[in-house]
């Protein structure tokens, strides 16, 4: 998942991808998801989730609508945005379907030594493996291996122990979200009213996704 989801993604804007493109493309997952796993999964969903999830995508759409240029969207970057879509869905399927109850630990450790394996070699042949180290570099090493590969992939597969493979990957509407929280904290970018209300809507329809229906409390009864 991190050689192809992230190699792809990554790929897509070093060739010019504007991250609204890519945010977007990517924010397909959970629509896609939902589809194979009602159609082969037997997992039920009903009109509320399928609502659920057009909503969040449609958020999306608003919380990126400034970032989105087309202008650069090449065949390369396309492909690359396309594989990383397509891996994280199967990576995503793949795991709630054959091994859910894996170690989280030795799925990162697999995670990261066969992205090594296919990644350096394309460094290696495209990018001659050149290094320009920089404190920037390493602040953004440091935040994609902890945050983005070890927390953020090792929760998405406590989740998928526990959780229908649809309500999980709603879930994946939420990091272009936090992303204009971060934006705004760490840069002071004020996010746009626009974007306040894509952040609303894409909430909402992530919410939609999860919810089920029926569900009491224990205390409920009572």
């Amino acid at each position: 998942m991190h050689a192809v989801q992230l190699g792809g993604s990554h790929n897509a804007q070093y060739l010019g991808m504007s991250a609204g493109v890519s945010a977007l493309i990517l924010s397909c997952q959970p629509l896609i998801t939902a589809f194979i796993a009602f159609r082969f999964l037997s997992e039920r969903l009903h009109p509320g989730q399928w609502l659920g999830i057009a909503v969040g995508l449609a958020g999306i759409g608003l919380v990126v609508w400034h970032k989105i240029d087309i202008r650069e969207v090449g065949a390369g970057a396309l492909t690359g945005s396309l594989i990383a879509l397509a891996g994280v869905t199967a990576g995503t399927l793949y795991q709630r379907q054959f091994s859910p109850k894996a170690d989280l630990l030795a799925a990162a450790a697999v995670q990261f030594a066969v992205t090594a394996v296919v990644v350096a070699p394309l460094a290696m042949v495209f990018e001659g493996f050149q290094i320009r180290w920089a404190p920037e570099l390493l602040v953004s090493i440091v935040f994609l291996v902890i945050f983005t590969s070890l927390l953020g992939v090792s929760a998405l597969y406590y989740l998928l122990r526990h959780g229908e493979a649809t309500r999980v990957t709603s879930m994946m509407y939420l990091p272009p979200v936090f992303a204009v929280v971060l934006e705004a904290a760490w840069f002071g970018l004020v996010p746009s009213a626009l974007a306040l209300g894509g952040i609303a809507v894409t909430c909402a329809g992530v919410a939609m996704t999860v919810w089920r229906p029926g569900w009491k409390s224990p205390t409920s009864s009572r």
